[in-house]
């Protein structure tokens, strides 16, 4: 991390001249996608030091919480069958609320027996690997191309990658009564598919989009970036992340994933089926694909697999807060997640929960000596 990207100076005086910029603007409510911006903009409390007429709501970029809990069911059954399960640590502990009869989540499993493991990368698990061994493969663009690489060595997939333009298409058309004026796009994802898969947002809908770091001040600098293109009335897409994202991205991780998977409708936990927003391995490589193997369809939709009173779905899609559910820290907490918005550190409701909801300049008072 450079210093001046967390300098207390440099992020005041951006402040103070968002301030500026914003003065006799209507409401303007801006989308940061990425749940790694919503932790930095939580954390450090960025939304204390704006003015009123200016909202950041979190989008649909945490991975786990949109992996359908038909996935958890399939994996679990699997491991109570014997299996040995693989995947990353947050899914091990994402509920399914799907299943009848078995345990809710793979971590549930692995305290009656079962043999699941958590892993760092696929290679940990191939390392680790067995003749009866499967891969529980969630995540966006940035995670799809370890998994096309590990494919045809040994080893089974439940593959669960999804996309991210689709859903963020999927957005901006559900907001038409209260639209997103600004898009704040996700940094990691964009590394993969280059700053040219958020040309559409401008193209298509007109609204300003900056590809983002995930410091106090690439927030910051991007805010100002979106509200000097509202008050110009000039849309366009900037690249705030250069030192990290280039226009076309990572052309090889592109290749790996056009050659490996073909693109489907999807199914998204809470929200239903988007179309092609979805990975599944191509024909030659369905001897990979655990579902297919064992003659397992997958669901046509998802809408209905959130437990009882839970608004992760609302949350999601950016209409609505954490604090609008009545389950947020109630019956819904980190150590006891009930929704899948609460599992993950990138999960919306889990940042709000650790790191308080909006006016916290003690963060900053803290974290950057303000």
């Amino acid at each position: 991390m450079l210093p001046q990207f967390r300098s207390r100076e440099l992020i005041l005086r951006i402040a103070e001249v968002i301030k500026r910029e914003a003065r006799g603007l209507d409401d303007v409510k801006i989308m940061n996608f990425c749940g790694t911006h919503e932790w930095t903009i939580t954390h450090f409390g960025l939304r204390s030091l704006l003015p009123e007429n200016v909202e950041l709501v979190a989008g649909p970029g945490c991975p786990v919480c949109i992996t359908p809990g038909f996935y958890v069911e399939i994996a679990v059954k699997f491991a109570m069958e014997g299996f040995r399960i693989f995947t990353y640590g947050d899914m091990y502990r994402l509920p399914s609320w799907t299943s009848k009869g078995l345990p809710n989540s793979l971590e549930e499993a692995k305290s009656t027996g079962a043999d699941v493991r958590i892993v760092y990368s696929i290679q940990d698990a191939l390392n680790q690997a067995n003749e009866r061994s499967i891969f529980l493969a969630p995540g966006f663009e940035t995670t799809a191309p370890a998994t096309a690489d590990s494919v045809g060595k040994g080893i089974l997939f439940i593959v669960a990658h999804r996309l991210t333009p689709p859903v963020m298409r999927y957005v901006l058309d559900e907001h038409p009564g209260s639209p997103i004026r600004g898009v704040i796009a996700p940094g990691h994802v964009s590394t993969i598919t280059g700053a040219k898969a958020w040309r559409f947002v401008v193209d298509e809908y007109g609204i300003p989009t900056v590809i983002s770091g995930f410091e106090p001040l690439d927030v910051m600098l991007s805010i100002l970036e979106i509200l000097r293109q509202i008050k110009s009335d000039k849309p366009r897409l900037y690249n705030e992340y250069r030192r990290v994202v280039t226009w076309n991205g990572n052309e090889r991780a592109q290749l790996a994933i056009r050659r490996t998977f073909e693109v489907v409708d999807s199914p998204w936990r809470g929200i239903g089926t988007i179309p092609r927003s979805g990975l599944r391995l191509r024909e030659e490589f369905s001897s990979s694909d655990a579902l297919r193997v064992y003659g397992i369809e997958e669901p046509s939709s998802t809408s209905r697999d959130l437990p009882p009173g839970c608004k992760c779905a609302e949350v999601t899609l950016g209409m609505a807060r954490p604090t609008d559910c009545p389950l947020f820290m109630r019956r819904c907490t980190p150590s006891r997640p009930y929704g899948p918005c609460m599992v993950s550190s990138e999960g919306t409701c889990n940042v709000w929960a650790r790191h308080g909801s909006g006016g916290l300049a003690q963060k900053l008072t803290k974290e950057l000596g303000i």
